[in-house]
């Protein structure tokens, strides 16, 4: 194949967030032959519990693109689908797990965006676990899929700092069009031979962290841990799902919080307020000043605006 033949690729994408929006319409930017687009079934919600589309699949029918959404990926009549497209190769963005039915159909396989510089936060929720963990930095890759989840062979990284004040909303933001950049270069270097496959090594004193979806129990402050800590657990929850501590028994999320470094005169957990301009929570060696909150039952709002309707 020579450097211009990506366009003569026959390409399957599937993904179902709009982070796999910006994938699809940098391929097709780049003239890319995306002859099917796979992605989730409707699923109601709302107060109506009205059916929803996927950003992806409203994108799709904007382009005028077939799109497919089986219900179960090893049904036979999906299969008998997938192979009638003849597709030469199938690009993978937050979507869900394939059977090798599925990822072993195409000549060229399939190839997989993942929000992590793997083998770093394999795993359901790559960006989350970074900022928790407080990481300076993460980035993209770009692999092909095998058995085992995110261990597949690299074809391309690229990395980028997180700041201080970065949320995993906004390094979602930053991922999205450095991921798209990323998948187009590389439906590129494999169509003109270029790229070559580098499996995951991990050295025996490397520490590798995970990246396991997030679960309530994941998202409650416990206050006896560091300031930074907690503050990190914030920011690695905003805006969704968000971590949450209690006030008079109603969970109160947390979306933005600052760091105080006092010595706190109450115990961890314990919210302080002047009832008008600040609440501040009490963590093992500082407190962390909430600046954007929602309590259960009311609209998210600034402190200030908290404070002025709630009493103590």
């Amino acid at each position: 194949m020579n450097v211009d033949s990506y366009k003569d690729l026959r390409i399957i994408y599937m993904g179902t967030p709009e982070f796999a929006v910006a994938g699809l319409a940098a391929l097709l930017q780049a003239g890319c032959n995306i002859v099917a687009v796979i992605t989730a079934p409707d699923k109601p919600a709302g107060r109506g519990m009205e059916l929803q589309q996927s950003a992806v699949k409203k994108y799709a029918l904007q382009k005028a693109l077939t799109v497919l959404q089986p219900e179960k990926l090893k049904n036979p009549e999906f299969l008998h689908q997938l192979q009638d497209f003849r597709a030469d190769l199938q690009v993978c963005v937050a979507f869900r797990m394939l059977p090798e039915v599925v990822w072993n159909m195409p000549a060229m396989g399939t190839i997989n965006l993942h929000g992590s510089l793997l083998p770093q936060y394999r795993g359901a929720a790559p960006i989350n676990w970074a900022v928790i963990n407080g990481e300076k930095e993460t980035g993209v890759t770009t692999f092909k899929l095998k058995h085992e989840i995110d261990t597949g062979d690299i074809l391309l990284q690229e990395s980028f700092p997180i700041t201080e004040e970065d949320t995993a909303g906004t390094v979602h933001d930053k991922m999205m069009p450095i991921g798209a950049d990323l998948l187009v270069k590389t439906v590129k270097g494999l169509a003109d031979g270029s790229l070559k496959e580098m499996p995951q090594l991990i050295s025996t004193d490397a520490v590798i962290h995970h990246a396991p979806k997030i679960f309530t129990e994941t998202c409650q402050i416990n206050a006896s841990r560091s300031m930074e800590e907690v503050f990190n657990l914030v920011r690695g929850l905003s805006p969704y799902p968000a971590a949450f501590t209690f006030l008079n028994g109603k969970k109160l999320k947390i979306f933005k919080c600052r760091k105080t470094a006092e010595t706190p005169e109450t115990n961890a957990g314990e919210l302080e307020t002047d009832g008008k301009t600040y609440l501040k929570l009490a963590c093992a060696n500082g407190y962390l000043q909430l600046l954007d909150l929602q309590l259960e039952g009311k609209k998210r709002m600034n402190v200030v605006d908290f404070l002025r309707g709630y009493r103590f």
